[in-house]
């Protein structure tokens, strides 16, 4: 066993946190739904521990996703087997502002918003005062 963890194991748990976080689930109760404990989960999630096939199938249909979901997104360099990337993986996804707790609230709390024309005046404002000019349809 190597002192590092490999990094697809980094990338796959990586995944698995984004979508539990995206739907508002605890660790404590992804942990339940698959007989585990929380802190299994949160070894999953670093990629600690490496995740088996039979639990990643169980996962997809716990949260609602293809199997695929998990290995999308995979820099090639990971993807391609090369050594030495477990901490720039699992830094990128630490500074990757889209899987930050704060950002899931935020899109969550913002598609809970019924009234289309509300959303968007809310996202014009957001746009305004982060001075950004990003055009979404």
């Amino acid at each position: 066993m190597t002192a590092n963890p490999n990094p697809v194991d980094i990338h796959v748990g990586s995944r698995v946190r984004l979508r539990r976080t995206l739907l508002g689930m605890s660790q404590e109760k992804l942990g339940n739904a698959l007989g585990l404990t929380f802190q299994q989960v949160q070894k999953y999630e670093r990629g600690t521990n490496r995740i088996g096939s039979s639990r990643l199938f169980l996962l997809s249909r716990i949260l609602d996703v293809p199997v695929s979901f998990f290995f999308d997104d995979m820099a090639p360099e990971i993807a391609d087997g090369q050594r030495g990337f477990a901490e720039a993986a699992q830094a990128n996804f630490d500074q990757d502002d889209l899987a930050k707790r704060e950002t899931l609230e935020l899109v969550r709390a913002y598609y809970k918003i019924k009234d289309a024309a509300v959303r968007k005046r809310l996202f014009d404002l957001v746009k305004a005062i982060g001075g950004q000019a990003i055009d979404i349809e």
